[in-house]
């Protein structure tokens, strides 16, 4: 199975730095999924739930932030 690599950062700490297979992100226009081989991106999220697969699911809650995808990588910043 092909994974990607996701890193959620906030002000204070790294909350995450691993492996997964899909990340589910609460957008500006709507929640959306990013899967491995996703076209790149940049979208700002609101207020929600981040939630990623690694060796299971985890469910991270959100006021906001930004999302870079590109190249199998996934950079959140968070607040």
């Amino acid at each position: 199975m092909e994974r990607l690599h996701l890193n959620i950062v906030s002000p204070e700490k790294e909350l995450f730095d691993g492996e997964v297979s899909s990340v589910n992100l609460p957008g500006a226009l709507g929640a959306f999924t990013i899967l491995p081989e996703h076209a790149p991106i940049v979208s700002s999220l609101t207020k929600g739930t981040v939630t990623y697969v690694a060796d299971k699911e985890y469910q991270l809650e959100i006021n906001g932030g930004f999302i870079e995808m590109s190249d199998g990588v996934v950079s959140v910043c968070v607040s």
